[in-house]
Order: C-alpha cells, then sequence, then structure tokens
C-alpha cells in the first residue's frame, strides 16, 4: 500500500488537474506515441507561446480528475500514451496547433476534446482547427465594420473633386 504522502501527492494533482479543466475554454487530449524529441521540443514551444498548457497525465489521473463533471466523457479515450492540452482564453489555439501536427506526424493522434465543459467530436476539432487566429478574425471584424465609413469617405471625396472641377470650368 502506498504511503500517506504518495497519496497525499496524487489527490493534490488530480486536484490540480480537476481545476484546469475546470478553469480552461478548451482543451485537447492526443496519444503523442511515437515522436522525438526535437519534434516534441518545437511542439511544446509552440504551445507554450500561444498560452495552451501541454503536459503528459496519467489516464488514472484524468479518470479521476473528470469523475462526476460534464467532462466524464472524455473518460472513454484514455488508453495508451495521453497528453492534455488546455487553454483558458483562446478557444482555437490548441486545436489548431494539435491538429496542424498530428497532420503532419502519422503517429500523433487526436483523440478528443472540450468547448466550455462539453466534450465535443473529432469533426467539431478538426472544424476549430480550421478556424483562424483571434487576431485575425478581430482584423476581419474591424474590416467589415471599416467597410462602409470608408465607402462613404470617397464617396464625399468624389463629390468634392467633381464640384471643385465645375468651380474651376466656370471660373475659366
Amino acid at each position: 500500500m502506498p504511503s500517506e504522502k504518495i497519496l497525499e501527492a496524487k489527490k493534490a494533482e488530480v486536484a490540480a488537474i480537476a481545476e484546469r479543466l475546470q478553469n480552461a475554454c478548451a482543451g485537447v487530449i492526443v496519444d503523442y506515441k511515437g515522436i522525438n524529441v526535437a519534434d516534441d521540443t518545437a511542439l511544446r514551444k509552440e504551445l507554450r507561446e500561444a498560452g495552451v498548457n501541454y503536459t503528459v497525465t496519467k489516464n488514472t489521473m484524468i479518470e479521476l480528475a473528470i469523475k462526476g463533471t460534464e467532462l466524464e466523457g472524455l473518460g472513454e479515450c484514455l488508453a495508451g500514451t495521453t497528453a492534455l492540452a488546455t487553454s483558458d482564453d483562446d478557444y482555437v489555439a490548441a486545436a489548431r496547433i494539435l491538429c496542424k501536427y498530428a497532420s503532419k506526424h502519422e503517429n500523433f493522434k487526436v483523440k478528443s476534446g472540450f468547448l466550455d465543459n462539453e466534450v465535443i467530436s473529432l469533426e467539431k476539432i478538426d472544424s476549430l482547427a480550421k478556424l483562424p487566429s483571434r487576431e485575425v478574425l478581430l482584423a476581419t471584424v474591424c474590416s467589415v465594420f471599416q467597410a462602409p465609413i470608408a465607402a462613404f469617405a470617397r464617396g464625399v471625396q468624389a463629390i468634392v473633386d467633381k464640384n471643385g472641377e465645375t468651380a474651376e470650368a466656370a471660373a475659366e
């Protein structure tokens, strides 16, 4: 039987995973089997820069953390090697980076994911991965708002230019 110290450490780890899952707006579970250290280091760097928390986690720890929550459906995919990627504020970063990585490495597979404490299908994860980044989406919205104003300004300028030409013609 494990010592009391080990049990307390494991309980603390389960509590930390449960809190991490509860605070995350989105997350992805992957099977990282078969990748080398250099690729894993590059992947972790890209995830870290995007604000995604990525850790290799024991399946039993995740199972205990999701027990009795809305994310209990994630338990079906917990077999083999498992890594958990969560994001607190960006809904698409983890899915985008990990799906892109999985498309380049045949052994690396996306198992499951969640969005706002709801388990989502692999199809939804793929569609999330295809969305542009938050900055690109905000720039698109800004350009949509700016387009009518810019068109109005060009129209006013055309009227001013046209009236200026008729005034010059009348003066000559």
